[in-house]
């Protein structure tokens, strides 16, 4: 018996002292785990951060892209004051743009488009020899032009639409103002109301009288903090519209770049933006500049184009032009009438012509009658613009825009998106009606219908005699005399003088004749109402 407890109580210590020794070995690897395990978090935690520096370096470093390609097709026509139409049935047009943008930290950012405006089929680009190619190549005439350089249809070239660079900064001089300035190829198209019919969020100028590309420098100051106004800010704009220099070896004298005595002035441009208030519901915003030694062509150079001559622009004097746009976003707030935009625009503009020269105006002396304003005459212009947009389904939304322009009206609106014409530049009237649909996230669709009916002439003109407003009903009554004058036999010769004499004949004056002939002779070429039908689809991610 006692030998059967000394060996209980010999395995019950073994077994004690094993279970002691595997107790404190356990606790020993989990020890030894357990640093192990800190010492890989800890390893992991600094991966981590290498890793988010990283993808945040990255991030800042690279440029992000946007697209934005439309296809579109416009059935296009034109009644001219003689009676006759111009049309195009239907052209197709693609229109691509690459949107860049790079932040590399709050108060520092880049901006840039490129851009390809091209017609199905065609290539409007530049050629020395236009009869070298049967189908025809434009270039010649305005398309490169620097203002609507990427609106006008061309060749496959990607080019650069906008290229800026944005500071934004805290405090300006100290005070509660938050400012931003910016330098580079401005985003100066498709304005502040202008954007509502293109389903484009709206860019720097008011659309009303501001629609061209443009390469200056802005500073804007918001204002709401320091006068507790919402909103209120106000922006200065500077920039050239052209630079006088002479082309890299383009003189013998090699003189590279060196301002060329015998080419126009630099265009130059000055003004500002002030927004007196936006809550967000309720916008209002104004404009006004001066813009310098505006082109255009004077009377001979004008009377040289309209016969089919190559004449050159000349430089006659400024412009002055200023707005005023109201828009009130949500008219209530459920239904409807929550998402209803309504809208309300006024503009001037002013010739101020050199001493003895014609803006907006003939010279008599060049063109056997006076029409326009008179030689150093300044002439001012109006124009009011007023539309809304409606929700009428989920993703849908209508529009419907009117405005009227008067005889001296004279915008700087030729980048405006419509292929018949800016409808905002019209001396007349012009209606529009669209509809935006919402295919897909990145997928949209629109019809839209233009009709400009014009009263003047020189509509889509320049700032010379070439925008001389010639009344079209008096261009009409004086070309039907004509044919009523020819009919009775009073013309009995072909030759310019000749017609005129036989007129004098019949009891015009001199300046009646030719006022009369004219009138003849331009009504083939003179548009007294444009359409403008288009549809796309337009793809943005």
């Amino acid at each position: 018996m006692k030998t059967i407890i000394k060996a209980s109580l010999v395995a019950a210590v073994a077994l004690t002292s094993a279970n002691a020794v595997s107790n404190s070995a356990l606790v020993a690897k989990l020890n030894s785990l357990e640093s192990e395990l800190s010492s890989i978090k800890a390893k992991l935690k600094k991966q981590n951060k290498k890793i988010n520096k990283v993808k945040s370096h990255d991030a800042g470093d690279n440029i992000k892209w946007g697209v934005d390609f439309r296809t579109a097709m416009d059935k296009i026509k034109y009644d001219m004051a003689d009676g006759s139409t111009r049309d195009k049935k239907i052209i197709f047009t693609n229109r691509l743009w690459l949107n860049m943008a790079y932040s590399p930290n709050t108060k520092n950012v880049f901006k840039g488009q490129l851009s390809m405006y091209k017609a199905y089929g065609a290539d409007f680009g530049e050629t020395p020899d236009p009869s070298l190619n049967p189908f025809g190549m434009r270039g010649t005439g305005f398309d490169t032009f620097d203002w609507v350089t990427n609106e006008a249809l061309r060749d496959g070239r990607v080019s650069v639409r906008q290229a800026y660079w944005l500071y934004l900064g805290d405090k300006f001089l100290g005070a509660d103002i938050p400012w931003t300035f910016s330098l580079g190829r401005r985003p100066s198209t498709n304005g502040f109301l202008a954007s509502l019919r293109d389903d484009d969020a709206p860019q720097s100028p008011l659309g009303h009288i501001i629609n061209v590309e443009f390469d200056g420098l802005s500073s804007k100051l918001d204002l709401s903090n320091v006068t507790g106004v919402p909103g209120m800010s106000f922006k200065l704009c500077m920039g050239l519209g052209s630079t006088n220099a002479t082309p890299r070896l383009g003189t013998l004298a090699m003189t590279d770049y060196a301002k060329d005595d015998n080419a126009l002035n630099d265009t130059q441009l000055a003004g500002f933006i002030f927004e007196p208030y936006n809550d967000g519901q309720y916008i209002v915003k104004t404009t006004a500049f001066k813009a310098f030694n505006m082109p255009g062509f004077d009377s001979s150079a004008f009377m040289t184009a309209f016969q089919g001559g190559a004449a050159d622009f000349s430089q006659n004097g400024n412009m002055l032009g200023a707005a005023i746009s109201v828009m009130v976003d949500g008219l209530a707030e459920e239904g409807i009438l929550a998402d209803t935009k309504v809208f309300g625009s006024f503009a001037w503009s002013k010739t101020d012509p050199k001493s003895g020269q014609y803006m907006l105006g003939l010279d008599p002396t060049v063109t056997g009658m006076a029409a326009g304003a008179a030689a150093g005459e300044s002439k001012s212009g109006t124009s009011y613009w007023f539309g809304a947009q409606v929700p009428v389904t989920e993703e849908g939304k209508f529009g419907l825009e009117y405005n009227h322009g008067s005889q001296y009206w004279r915008p700087f609106d030729y980048a405006e998106d419509t292929l018949a014409g800016s409808k905002l530049a019209a001396r007349g009237s012009a209606i529009e009606a669209y509809f935006t649909y919402q295919l897909t996230e990145a997928l949209s669709a629109q019809i839209r219908y233009t009709k400009i009916d014009y009263d003047y002439t020189g509509s889509n003109g320049f700032f010379g005699s070439g925008g001389t407003p010639l009344k079209i009903s008096d261009v009409k009554a004086a070309s039907a005399s004509f044919d009523q004058l020819a009919q009775a036999g009073v013309i009995q010769h072909q030759d310019q003088e000749g017609i005129i004499a036989d007129l004098m004949g019949a009891g015009l004056t001199q300046e009646e004749a030719v006022g009369t002939l004219l009138s003849k002779s331009m009504s083939s070429s003179i548009v007294e109402a444009a359409q403008d039908l288009r549809f796309y689809i337009r793809y943005r991610f």
